[in-house]
């Protein structure tokens, strides 16, 4: 981790300081332990503060939109280039103003199961090889990494960036040989147990919207849940309005989620909320052979009309 930390500062520092870009987007240590923290960086006396590590989790595209005026450069993992392709085939995004760092991604550790494991409130987290180190007051525990990943990082097959300017490290070995094996947990159940189990995660939503705010595909000026005239879905939380929140914007990702778990891990109410953009993803997989973000211009299935392809269709 140490050599890709210093590989992000001295490539950010180059392109700082020859004025290449504006900003960088990279990550900083964090104020709390197993935490870092998105960070823009405007200055090359700033770049060391830029580190590099497990707990990198945020998809640091969702800001790019905010910065469409300037040159920027970005840290950029796996699933955050697939948001950028994805972007720029959407024209949210221009690819000349933008600079990739490549970075080959191990996955992230999920800091909830960390703190659920140790014995005690967590004080100081670090790395050592294939394990994370956490310590309290009265405790030092280590864990295997492979087993406190975030669950869409544990089943991730596109860990390496599919776009990038530089790439900072050699490319790592894909891990995962099922992207959807929670969706696949889910479809085993009976229709009666999806539904309760889907009735019983939404009605814990406080419909802070904090999922949307950290998806990089959700960009709309004006989100349908806050639209008035008409009215989509019910204002409330009520179970109704909340359903209709998750049902709803589950549907507007068909096909254009990366699966990169940043909703779920904003969600502070730990709802289980990849299982359904899983399986929206997965279904789309299986109908139309298309996963986004892959290739700049592949549109999703369903953002494509093509009338000449399906005569039949009547819309």
């Amino acid at each position: 981790m140490q050599e890709l930390t210093e590989a992000i500062q001295r490539e950010a520092r180059r392109l700082l300081e020859a004025g290449e870009v504006d900003v960088v987007i990279g990550f900083t240590k964090g104020t709390l332990p197993l935490r870092a923290a998105p960070f823009f960086v405007r200055k090359a006396a700033d770049v060391e503060r830029l580190i590099w590590n497990s707990f990198c989790e945020n998809n640091l595209a969702r800001y790019l939109r905010g910065l469409r005026n300037k040159k920027v450069a970005i840290v950029a993992k796996g699933c955050d280039s697939r948001s950028i392709v994805a972007l720029i085939t959407e024209h949210q995004l221009e690819r000349e103003k933008i600079y990739i760092l490549g970075i080959p991604c191990r996955g992230m550790v999920d800091r909830r199961i960390v703190a659920r494991r140790a014995p005690g409130e967590v004080l100081a987290a670090r790395e050592e090889g294939e394990e994370v180190i956490v310590e309290g007051e009265s405790f030092s525990l280590r864990m295997p990494r492979s087993e406190v990943l975030y669950r869409s990082c544990a089943a991730c097959v596109h860990p390496n960036p599919v776009l990038y300017d530089v790439l900072l490290a050699e490319p790592v070995a894909i891990w995962s040989e099922d992207p959807y094996v929670y969706v696949r947990e889910m479809e085993r159940k009976s229709p009666a147990e999806r539904a309760a189990y889907f009735a019983s995660e939404a009605e814990r939503c406080i419909r802070c919207y904090a999922c949307r705010q950290a998806c990089p595909m959700c960009y709309c000026e004006e989100c349908f849940v806050d639209h008035t005239t008409p009215r989509w879905i019910e204002s409330g939380a009520t179970p109704a309005g909340l359903q209709g929140w998750q049902i709803g914007r589950a549907y507007h990702l068909t096909g254009r989620c990366v699966d990169c778990g940043a909703c779920e891990r904003a969600c502070p109410m730990e709802i289980d909320l990849v299982y359904l953009n899983g399986k929206l993803n997965k279904d789309v997989r299986e109908l139309y052979g298309f996963e986004t973000g892959l290739v700049v211009g592949e549109l999703p299935p369903l953002a494509v009309f093509r009338p000449d392809k399906d005569p039949d269709f009547t819309g």
